[in-house]
């Protein structure tokens, strides 16, 4: 099984500033985050765990999966999003608002990383990962994690786009005989 992690929250997710590729660390309550989808998936052995190079994402891992060190692989950083980078989402700059309304028909504005190049990445880093068995922790971000999730999903018509991925949210799906199956978000681990 692989399981897909947002990273915990960080004190610019708390002022509602677009992240990106700046590299902060949990605040108090993105730790607790982490705690939480870490009791969530306990009794879990994680064969291989995979995180994005930011400090978020490290620190998630870490506190969900402690006894595997993260193999960092840069494919699973977030967008990039250019001039857009520590831009204020409670006033954003219209240009902006346009890309976030309609991912699917609005192309990203220019400057930042378009949404192709962000499933072409996850879907590389996918196909790396699929001869691998065991149960797969992989600790991302939001955008990174919806193209992930539309790789996984081709026939989705862009439906990841617009879902929103709280803080140290987990989707997971079956890598059986290296085939991958449909994700589902998990929100009550069954007894193993």
């Amino acid at each position: 099984m692989i399981y897909l992690i947002r990273h915990g929250k960080t004190e610019l997710n708390k002022k509602n500033v677009l992240q990106g590729r700046s590299d902060f660390p949990l605040n108090e309550e993105g730790i607790r985050q982490a705690r939480t989808a870490a009791s969530l998936l306990a009794g879990i052995s994680f064969s291989h765990v995979f995180t994005s190079p930011l400090i978020r994402a490290v620190q998630t891992a870490r506190i969900v999966a402690p006894e595997k060190e993260p193999v960092v692989d840069d494919r699973l950083i977030e967008m990039d999003y250019g001039p857009f980078e520590g831009a204020d989402l409670s006033d954003p700059d219209p240009v902006l608002m346009h890309f976030f309304r309609d991912f699917v028909r609005h192309p990203a504005p220019e400057g930042m990383e378009p949404l192709p190049a962000v499933v072409a990445r996850a879907g590389s880093f996918l196909e790396d990962i699929r001869p691998l068995t065991g149960n797969i922790l992989i600790s991302t971000h939001a955008i990174a994690m919806k193209g992930a999730l539309e790789y996984l999903t081709p026939d989705s018509g862009g439906s990841w786009w617009s879902k929103y991925i709280g803080n140290c949210a987990v989707y997971a799906f079956e890598n059986t005989a290296g085939q991958f199956g449909i994700p589902r978000e998990i929100t009550a681990m069954p007894p193993r």
